[in-house]
């Protein structure tokens, strides 16, 4: 049978010189005997046998006996708790037949019977073996150290072989979520991307039932918590985290930890008590406080749980190891921050504040960065209305993502509108940029400024639009007809040459009326590695004409999405519809407080009623309003904005705040968020919705078709 090496060592009771004792019995495991064992009766053991036995039983930690030529097991009850289920019918019998399911593999039996065989001690650390769970009753990966000894009778002769086994498989775990929260935290870019990955980690890794991450904030502290099974889908893991503050003098374990730099462990009691801000607080029996240190930040990891718990050695490195990398990773995120929140005042300083408000001319503009946020880019957009009610716009690209390029954008852009003021026409303003980059270039002995820009002039009296272009993409137009499909051509402007190059650029004019919108944009919204300009051309065509309306702000959104893949290049849109009547407009400033999403409810509800739209798009748009209203509120914490938008043909209603703390995400629509009910039903309510993100923060909005024949806005 497996386990037999061809000797069979004398009976512990008629080894030579062995002779009875009087010492006590030693007790076998609750029921079972020894006389069912091959050690036979205690009172006539060999004395070297007797005392490993009695190592082995009286052991704290888990230990074996394999006796004799079938290498029958005598073990304790740290062994019995390894092997489970096994227990207690493998007292006394073959190793082998106790572990038939793995007993061939390299590693187990052999290892064994070697040992026995050859008298040779072994040490394996750290081995993978599988164990057959009482549970699943299949075998799974576990982690084991393992030690065999040879034991020797009062004559010399091998008769076991003697076995300590220490499960390791939760230290090797928490190893290798160290390992994965070090990967996580590498592609982290801001302080809330490292507060979701450390939350996570923390909770999953430790088995904690709450976790907290705080940072310094100016005077004082600002903090966010995670609690074990509350439910997050996938909407609430890309949203921003929900941080609460703590004034400089606060009593908080995790800010006196962070503040002192000392950790702080607390077995049992209720640490958190006088600072609870709530049930999950109060239940804290025992927690652990981490400083986080770097030379820009001070914070602090927490991890907590609601029962007593004494913090080990072991637990503790890890602890003290999980901190190191977050602090880093914070660290790396605070500078990114820093970094990113000045590209963000000069972008904002680049673009217009605000777009024209005209009664037949509706304007929206979105802007993408097409790098990580850490620069300014060097696309930009403008619309101002001239002196004689004609509207000026214009889009351009200088080339680079740097300070030189966004300063360069922002005197062409300066200049442009000085030049539309004093001659809107698109040909002297055109000669006159060109003369300040040739300017610019020759102070910078750098042939390397390269801009490009489309410019022109809509006249909504005559309905024209007057354009030309320096080495641009041509804008396009989308002409609808009531009860007629759309269609979208490209406006046929010679693209010139770029500003600087003293080129030839041929001014056009074409027809504009009411029904048409004309759409501005840059080569980010066309351009792909593998993809032709020809065809971006294309795909973007004919996403434009696929739209339910001419709105320019959904223009905006399918244009920046409409050819697949993506792109490292800023992407600019600038669209302009030339409305067939005058929309109504109303606007309402919404304060960050928790009675806003029902006033804007019912503000909406009235102002709609007043308008005569439709019950069933009023009761869909109150809705979804109230649904972005809580959105904005929660996830970028500032006051907001809602404005509405009635024509004949659809409503718009768009939410927007003044918070950096992130845009919001879509999500699915079978998701249904944790704080709300999330964007899905957005989706599910409205035509059309979308995201515009700003340097000033983010909008959120929604578009409801008006059904043909029902009352319209006069």
């Amino acid at each position: 049978m497996p386990g037999t090496v061809g000797r069979v060592p004398a009976p512990p009771s008629t080894v030579a010189g062995a002779l009875p004792t009087a010492r006590p019995t030693v007790a076998p495991p609750a029921g079972l005997r020894w006389l069912d064992t091959p050690l036979g009766p205690p009172e006539h053991w060999d004395p070297a046998v007797r005392a490993v036995v009695e190592l082995v039983l009286s052991a704290p930690v888990a230990m074996a006996l394999a006796y004799g030529d079938e290498l029958a097991l005598i073990y304790n009850d740290g062994f019995a708790e390894l092997i489970t289920a096994k227990h207690p019918g493998a007292f006394g019998r073959p190793a082998a037949e106790v572990f038939h399911e793995v007993w061939h593999v390299p590693g187990v039996g052999d290892v064994l019977e070697r040992v026995y065989r050859t008298g040779e001690a072994f040490l394996e650390k750290e081995a993978p073996l599988p164990v057959v769970r009482e549970e699943s009753r299949t075998a799974e990966q576990s982690v084991f150290t393992r030690g065999y000894s040879a034991v020797r009778d009062t004559v010399g002769q091998i008769i076991g072989v003697l076995t300590v086994t220490a499960e390791t498989t939760q230290v090797t775990q928490r190893l290798q979520s160290l390992s994965e929260l070090a990967s996580a935290l590498s592609g982290t870019l801001t302080l809330d991307d490292v507060a979701r990955v450390a939350l996570r980690s923390a909770v999953s890794t430790f088995g904690a039932d709450q976790a907290e991450f705080g940072v310094d904030d100016g005077p004082g502290w600002r903090v966010v918590r995670r609690i074990r099974g509350e439910v997050l889908d996938e909407a609430d893991e890309r949203l921003p985290p929900l941080w609460r503050r703590h004034d400089a003098g606060s009593t908080a374990p995790l800010v006196l930890t962070a503040d002192s730099g000392t950790p702080m462990f607390a077995t049992d009691g209720q640490p958190l008590l006088n600072n609870a801000v709530d049930r999950h607080d109060e239940k804290v029996r025992a927690l652990a406080a981490l400083p986080l240190r770097t030379p820009s930040l001070r914070g602090g990891l927490a991890v907590a749980y609601r029962q007593p718990h004494l913090w080990p050695p072991p637990e503790r490195a890890l602890l003290t190891a999980s901190a190191e990398l977050v602090a880093q990773a914070a660290e790396r995120a605070r500078r990114f921050e820093t970094q990113h929140g000045t590209a963000q005042l000069l972008q904002r300083s680049m673009l217009p504040e605000h777009l024209p408000d005209l009664p037949l001319l509706r304007i929206a503009a979105r802007y993408d960065a097409g790098v990580d946020g850490n620069a300014a880019g060097g696309d930009f957009y403008d619309a101002f209305a001239l002196p004689d009610g004609q509207l000026a716009v214009v889009l351009g690209d200088v080339a680079g993502h740097d300070v030189q390029a966004a300063a360069l954008m922002g005197q062409v852009r300066a200049a442009l509108r000085a030049l539309a003021l004093s001659d809107a026409d698109p040909t002297p303003v055109l000669a006159g940029l060109d003369r300040l980059v040739t300017s610019l270039s020759a102070e910078a002995h750098s042939d390397e400024l390269f801009v490009t820009v489309v410019y022109g002039v809509i006249r909504p009296e005559s309905h024209r639009l007057t354009i030309a272009s320096a080495g641009h993409p041509p804008p396009l137009i989308r002409r609808g007809s009531p009860g007629q499909p759309s269609t979208v051509r490209y406006v046929d402007v010679p693209p010139g040459v770029p500003l600087g190059l003293d080129g030839p650029r041929t001014t056009v004019t074409v027809d504009f009326p009411p029904g048409d919108t004309l759409l501005l944009f840059s080569d980010g919204v066309v351009e792909r590695r593998r993809r032709s300009l020809t065809e971006g051309l294309e795909i973007l065509a004919a996403g434009l004409a696929g739209a339910a309306t001419g709105d320019p702000r959904t223009l905006c959104a399918l244009a920046t999405g409409a050819v697949p893949g993506s792109t490292e290049d800023d992407v600019a849109v600038l669209a302009v519809e030339h409305a067939t009547t005058p929309s109504r407009s109303a606007s309402m400033e919404v304060p960050a407080e928790p009675t806003a999403p029902g006033r804007v409810r019912h503000w909406l509800n009235a102002q709609l009623t007043l308008w005569a739209v439709p019950d069933q798009v009023i009761s869909g748009a109150v809705l979804c309003a109230s649904e972005l209203t809580t959105n904005a509120l929660l996830h970028a914490g500032t006051a907001a904005r809602v404005e509405i938008d009635l024509s004949p043909e659809r409503l718009l209603v768009s939410v927007a705040d003044s918070g950096t703390r992130g845009t919001v995400t879509r999500t699915r629509t079978e998701k249904l968020s944790s704080r709300g009910r999330g964007l899905g039903l957005i989706e599910q309510l409205s035509d059309a919705w979308g995201t515009d993100p700003t340097v000033r923060g983010s909008t959120v909005w929604f578009e409801m078709l008006i059904p043909p024949g029902t009352t319209a806005p006069d």
